[in-house]
């Protein structure tokens, strides 16, 4: 029985790293998914991290997801 070591790490805290001037580095929309891997970086917004997110876990990419602050804006906007 072999094990997998590709996995990702998930990071999940909730401290922003992602500025509003930060990219999707596939069509330009604000950035809320930066990953990483040795000294590759790749930002993505929450529409391409979910279309990536399966190859992105499976091959050791290390995952900065801040798609929570997504749902937290639109909760404060409607107070």
């Amino acid at each position: 029985m072999s094990t997998d070591t590709t996995q990702s790490t998930q990071v999940l805290d909730r401290t922003p790293l992602l500025l509003a001037t930060d990219r999707c580095d596939r069509c330009g929309a604000q950035a809320y998914v930066q990953v990483t891997k040795a000294e590759f970086e790749l930002l993505f917004c929450s529409h391409h991290a979910r279309d990536n997110e399966h190859t992105l876990t499976t091959d050791g990419w290390v995952v900065h997801d801040e798609r929570w602050r997504l749902v937290e804006n639109k909760t404060q906007g409607e107070l």
